[in-house]
């Protein structure tokens, strides 16, 4: 069989089946069932219609593919196209002609783009494609239509409505004629619609759905919005692991042509089916707890069907059903067990196995009802990713890395080979030449600027670091801190256990806080029995207001024990506290360093401030914004606001919003915002950071600039339409006459692209302050990359920022110095990090809330750092 006939064989199984069974064809609009009677049920795996509670709630179907949706409407579905359409720098009067910085070393660099070349004059001709008599099926349509290829030539893309040709047919309006096999006579008339440019929306769409193809005829499976090689896998056997390798794949019109962003991506599987592991966790925790168990493991995991390549996640476990249930498959009834047999010659051997519920998110054909649950048989789905426990194991973390964490000059090297591959293989060249298109052989050469590196001021002395690795803990050393307040009321919480690990802490916070410049008295030390209920009420009789610092040292990593802490001291008896686990206090050769790296935490936290960069900007006030979705408590959203109180930006003021489940983050804020949803202790968000500013200033910041982090693909629409507005709002509900400079940046770390440069005859990563601001930028944003920290192995990640707002005025280069210098200022790590500090403050508040307090902090910790 032939590449295309494998393609084509697909095709057709995906059109007949798109995810696992348990529902009708999505195109088949079936009517709700009937709710159950006692009929129905005829003991374990008799059970007709829909599984368990959802009989009578939500009909069961298969969702439509991608191929089936319309050309037009796929943009707002696809992760690719979500940002088209939005033009912010036109807005922007000062970047109209230039959105480049200029200081800086030049540097050579190449980035994971390959252009797309095409011949001349491209265009992509769009038609109408109408019968007569209507045809309701698609496949008929497509085959009818297809009947003519002397009129339309084998270069065709139709999806049932639309027909995209690269070249004009003679007539604005082509009239055909077909007959179906049961004799019936067919008009088709064929209207041209438009002449799109290749720079077009739609034009951007088609190429990444013609890409797309190139992919299937290589024999690459698509898994969410990635494709990876299956018959190439990497097994790692001793951890029961294997690697997919594959690529992320992004076609875009950027500054000067239109391009391909391609990334090395890998597939972590595990050997073992959910049906394995079952069984391994029945004989751990026995029959009495294992509903219980097995519902908190498994829910929310992600798993593969090897038998189609598609990923699920799991939303719930159908207790009451096994394979030998039976659901509806056009007008017969089938059972799952004789399903997977007939539609993909798979034996199911255990069955008496309950089924998996997976809630499809794909949106039914237009006009049909949404898709039901899927129903999943764990004897065929395989566990994906890592576990907690293995992610915690260094030796499982290490052999992955070795197959998974590629530095620059492997990266470049597969990426070359993957274009070589496409350009080898003759029949995806063939489908590349139907179309006038190609690629470029080479990786895209691009230049750079590399940014000095900034002095460290620190106490009375400053200093500059090594710029290669980014990191002043050595520089550092034995310089007074800009301010720490004196720790004379404190206390250390510790087992009986613990008690060696608690006074080794005691006496090294002794040595090493001399140099830092703290002064700190001996502790209270309070023993506790180790169990979560004894641990609260010590802390219930033992801390109170006078209490400056709280420290515990946890016998163990258990969540229950930290989230205690940190409830009742962040919510009910507000005193910043610090948690240690025992196990890290336990190698006395490490134990200088990381009493150090408390004592600096315990100073951020009590109000003080580590060191700072030079900041030229005056009557500034730096904003960052993130939010965290709280799976326990009702999946509701955490916003959190960090804005600076000082010249120096160290000096903090934090705050969360929380937001009731289903609410977009958009909307808590906004309300935060502009004052209308004020917090528990009756202080809206952001006017209560200008008024913080105001009492630590004596008056309002001239300039704001806001850092909005946690904006996923398809939501710039939503912040430069809405939240903007929201926060010009806020601002102007401080006084009429009030009327700061703002500029709202787009802070972005999940992105594709790659830089790589060539040092010293060999391909490296960029070196720390990097700006890329050309080539590889959109030419309707105002947006640049940075490359700001530095790594020991593997590949360096770019973070992108797009100025969707910006009323200041400041050139780009000062925009790009400002955002590398906040990068400076996060007081949890000595040296350069990926984001700019008050983004990295936000989604540390977000996630400590969101994961351990699920209430909003007390009033009173509103100035500290007490989060990190």
């Amino acid at each position: 069989m032939t590449g295309r006939a494998r393609a084509r064989s697909r095709g057709r199984a995906r059109g007949q089946e798109t995810v696992p069974p348990g529902a009708s064809h999505a195109h088949e609009a079936a009517p709700a069932p009937a709710p159950l009677s006692e009929g129905d049920l005829v003991g374990r795996g008799r059970q007709k219609g829909a599984p368990g509670t959802y009989g009578s709630e939500v009909v069961l179907q298969i969702s439509a593919g991608f191929q089936q949706v319309k050309l037009g409407e796929r943009g707002g579905r696809r992760r690719d196209f979500n940002d088209a359409g939005i033009y912010t720098r036109q807005a922007m009067e000062h970047v109209k002609d230039s959105k480049c910085g200029t200081s800086g070393a030049v540097i050579r660099l190449s980035a994971n783009f390959f252009r797309i070349l095409s011949r001349p004059q491209w265009v992509l001709y769009q038609y109408h494609v109408d019968y007569k008599p209507p045809m309701e099926s698609r496949r008929l349509r497509s085959a009818l239509l297809f009947h003519h290829s002397e009129v339309l030539g084998l270069a065709r893309c139709f999806d049932g409505a639309q027909l995209f040709l690269p070249h004009r047919l003679h007539n604005k309006e082509t009239v055909l004629h077909s007959e179906t096999r049961n004799g019936e006579k067919v008009q088709i008339t064929i209207t041209l619609t438009n002449e799109l440019p290749p720079t077009s929306p739609v034009c951007i769409q088609f190429y990444n759905i013609i890409f797309r193809r190139i992919l299937k005829i290589l024999n690459m499976q698509q898994i969410g919005r990635n494709h990876y090689n299956p018959s190439d896998p990497l097994n790692i056997p001793q951890h029961k692991l294997t690697i997919w390798p594959g690529y992320s794949t992004t076609i875009l019109h950027y500054e000067s042509s239109i391009m391909m962003c391609t990334d090395i991506s890998h597939k972590v599987l595990r050997s073992e089916t959910v049906l394995d592991f079952m069984a391994n966790l029945r004989h751990q925790c026995g029959n009495q707890r294992f509903t219980e168990i097995c519902s908190k493991e498994l829910i929310g995991l992600i798993v593969l069907t090897k038998y189609n390549n598609k990923t699920y996640r799991i939303d719930d476990i159908a207790w009451d059903h096994t394979p030998n249930n039976t659901f509806k498959k056009g007008d017969t009834e089938i059972s799952f067990k004789n399903y997977y047999k007939t539609q993909y010659g798979l034996d199911i051997n255990d069955g008496n196995q309950v089924l998996l519920i997976s809630h499809v998110k794909k949106m039914g054909p237009a006009g049909g009802p949404p898709p039901g649950p899927a129903m999943l048989v764990p004897e065929l789905c395989y566990l994906t990713g890592l576990t907690d426990k293995m992610r915690s194991d260094f030796t499982i973390m290490k052999d992955l890395s070795l197959h998974t964490r590629l530095n620059p000059e492997q990266r470049e090297k597969r990426l070359e080979r993957f274009i070589t591959n496409i350009q080898r293989n003759s029949e995806a060249q063939a489908e590349l030449d139907k179309w006038g298109l190609s690629f470029d052989k080479q990786l895209l050469n691009l230049t750079g600027r590399v940014l000095g590196a900034e002095r460290i001021f620190q106490g009375p002395r400053s200093f500059e670091y090594n710029p290669q690795s980014a990191d002043w803990s050595r520089e550092m050393r034995g310089i007074p801190l800009i301010s720490a307040p004196a720790l004379n009321n404190w206390a250390i919480f510790h087992t009986r256990r613990n008690g060696n690990e608690a006074q080794a802490l005691l006496q090294t916070l002794g040595k090493v806080s001399g140099p830092l410049g703290l002064r700190i008295q001996r502790a209270v030390m309070i023993e506790f029995d180790d169990h979560q209920e004894a641990l609260l009420k010590a802390l219930q009789y033992n801390v109170g207001p006078q209490t400056q610092m709280v420290v515990v040292v946890l016998p163990s990593n258990r969540k229950d024990k930290y989230d205690c802490v940190k409830k009742y001291l962040c919510v009910d008896c507000p005193i910043p506290s610090q948690c240690v686990v025992s196990r890290t206090l336990s190698r006395p050769q490490a134990l200088m360093t990381i009493a150090t790296k408390i004592a600096m935490q315990m100073v951020c936290k009590m109000g003080g401030e580590l060191w700072s960069v030079e900041i030229p900007l005056k009557q500034l006030m730096v904003v960052g914004i993130d939010c965290y979705h709280d799976t326990i408590a009702g999946k509701r959203s955490i916003g959190a606001l960090v804005a600076s109180l000082n010249p120096t930006m160290s000096r903090w003021f934090s705050k969360c919003v929380m937001q009731h489940k289903g609410q977009e983050i958009m909307d808590g804020l906004k309300m935060a915002l502009i004052g209308k949803h004020l917090m528990a202790d009756g202080r809206p968000c952001f006017p209560g950071a200008l008024k913080d500013y105001l009492k630590f200033n004596n008056c309002l910041p001239t300039r704001i600039i806001v850092y909005r982090d946690g904006v996923g693909d398809g939501q710039l629409h939503s912040v430069v339409n809405y939240e903007v507005s929201q926060i010009m709002d806020s601002i102007k509900a401080i006084g009429q006459d009030y009327d700061p400079k703002l500029s709202v940046v787009v802070v972005k770390k999940r992105i594709s692209s790659r830089f790589f440069a060539m040092i010293g005859g060999k391909v490296t990563n960029p070196p720390p302050g990097t700006i890329i601001d050309t080539e590889v930028t959109r030419p309707e944003w105002y947006d640049f990359y940075i490359v700001s920290q530095a790594v020991r192995c593997g590949s360096v990640s770019p973070t992108h920022y797009n100025v969707v707002y910006d009323t200041s005025g400041l050139k780009p280069d000062h925009m790009q110095r400002l955002t590398y210098k906040l990068c400076h200022l996060y007081f949890n790590w000595q040296g350069i990090i990926r984001v700019p500090a008050p983004c990295m403050y936000a989604h540390k508040l977000a996630f400590l809330v969101g994961q351990s307090i699920h209430r909003e902090p007390s009033v009173q910790l509103d100035n500290y750092l007490f989060y990190l």
